[in-house]
């Protein structure tokens, strides 16, 4: 039985790849191929696959691999193929697209930068070892604000974030969510946490629960789909949204490529999905970790391909300016470069950041080629996600894995710090859709 569901798997991974509509391009029969190879891989096998390639400012090539859903005995739902509209949990390319509406927000006159934040916060954001150095929205998004998850970084509704950070409060502890080794803005450490707090700095400053702000900011003007909050989702996304899965126990974390595929999150075709907890009295301003700013949009990767295109237009969608041109040069202007000793790199991965995007040095992101990308990586409950554009030639790369069947942490790059099946897809969309049209 087992046997026969890889096998259909496997069938479903070759054969399920959705055309292009609304007049783009037929695209690349070898690419198809190339990328269902890969999707399909024993080695690893992947869920499934939704990529995009940008070439000049134009999408060129758009495909989807596999399953969104691969059917539940318990409840008779069948298998859905992953199509264009398929909407994934992107993980923390959510940090970039909040970081949007921070600077749609600074443009209002709302936020500044560089101003304490625990001025907007209503409660001082003091690191208590640092106490004279100020926290800042560019030190909360260049992760150098000396805050760290290592206490947690999502909370119930009811818990307001002033009860963790602020040091004596009633659930600081130790204060483990604080630095020891260096103060804001000398020391570089990938932190989620930074965005639950950001997130509820916008609320503070507009009076908006976070993930409907968000919706009013960005997602509406763009008319994209998705959203921060799933059991908001209209009944149409909430159709298309793929569960995500590994071959791993979610308890145990045991992984078992020869075994069933078992769904991590997003799995609601038994259920709909229940608003977060304590919602109905949730106090807007006080904590918006349960929106999840740091890993929670659900988006398509087509739609995340119109967001690349804005970025790489100046600002402007469909004749409507979203952020000024110098608002978007402000965001990805380089913030941070490790230069040895001022950081943390995760092994590598992180070398240059930017507000709210990781900057990707060649060779970092495509087999033997100078692809120099901006944008943000993602990876939580067996997704893997890039988002990268090279905003002067307007090239750029969507990929969204819906879970994988053996750990990629075992399945390392060659060239980078990514898993190996991410180095394979990205280099196979810039050698066979993106071009000529390269800098490298």
């Amino acid at each position: 039985m087992k046997q026969g569901r890889r096998t259909l798997l496997g069938l479903a991974l070759l054969g399920g790849m959705s055309r292009l509509v609304n007049g783009a391009p037929a695209g690349d029969g070898a690419l198809d191929r190339e990328l269902a190879a890969i999707a399909a891989d024993p080695d690893c096998t992947l869920a499934s696959l939704s990529v995009l390639a940008i070439r000049a400012g134009k999408v060129v090539y758009e495909r989807q691999f596999g399953q969104r859903f691969l059917g539940a005995a318990s409840s008779l739902a069948p298998a859905r193929p992953a199509d264009q509209h398929t909407l994934y949990r992107i993980a923390s390319i959510s940090k970039m697209m909040t970081t949007l509406g921070v600077m749609m927000l600074v443009e209002q006159g709302k936020l500044s930068l560089d101003a304490d934040a625990g001025a907007y916060l209503g409660f001082p954001l003091r690191n208590p070892n640092f106490p004279q150095r100020v926290v800042t929205l560019r030190t909360l998004l260049n992760h150098t604000s000396s805050l760290r998850d290592d206490a947690g970084y999502s909370w119930p509704a009811d818990t307001a974030l002033s009860t963790i950070l602020v040091p004596g409060a009633s659930r600081h502890g130790k204060g483990e969510m604080w630095a020891s080794n260096a103060g804001p803005g000398a020391y570089f450490t990938y932190c989620n946490l930074n965005w639950g707090v950001i997130g509820t700095v916008m609320e503070r400053v507009t009076g908006e629960r976070f993930d409907r702000l968000m919706k009013r900011l960005l997602l509406d003007p763009m008319g994209l789909h998705g959203g921060f909050n799933v059991s908001e989702l209209s009944p149409q996304d909430l159709a298309n949204l793929a569960t995500l899965y590994r071959k791993r126990t979610v308890d145990t974390e045991v992984w078992d490529a020869a075994g069933p595929w078992i769904a991590q999150v997003d799995d609601y075709s038994a259920r709909p999905p229940p608003a977060p907890a304590g919602i109905g009295s949730y106090v807007v301003g006080t904590n918006a970790t349960p929106f999840s700013p740091t890993g929670g949009l659900r988006i398509s990767a087509h739609d995340m391909g119109q967001v690349m295109l804005m970025l790489m237009n100046g600002g402007r969608h469909q004749g409507r300016q979203m952020l000024a041109p110098a608002s978007i040069e402000r965001m990805f202007a380089r913030e941070w470069t490790y230069d040895g000793s001022n950081g943390d790199t995760s092994g590598g991965l992180f070398q240059c950041w930017g507000l709210g995007n990781q900057q990707f040095p060649d060779p970092q992101l495509v087999e033997g080629a100078a692809f120099k990308g901006v944008g943000h990586l993602g990876e939580a409950y067996g997704l893997m996600s890039v988002f990268v554009f090279d905003p002067v030639m307007k090239n750029g790369m969507v990929a969204l894995v819906g879970g994988s069947s053996s750990d990629p942490a075992a399945r390392k790059g060659r060239y980078s710090s990514m898993a190996r099946f991410e180095e394979r897809i990205l280099t196979a969309l810039y050698r066979r859709a993106l071009g000529r049209n390269t800098a490298g």
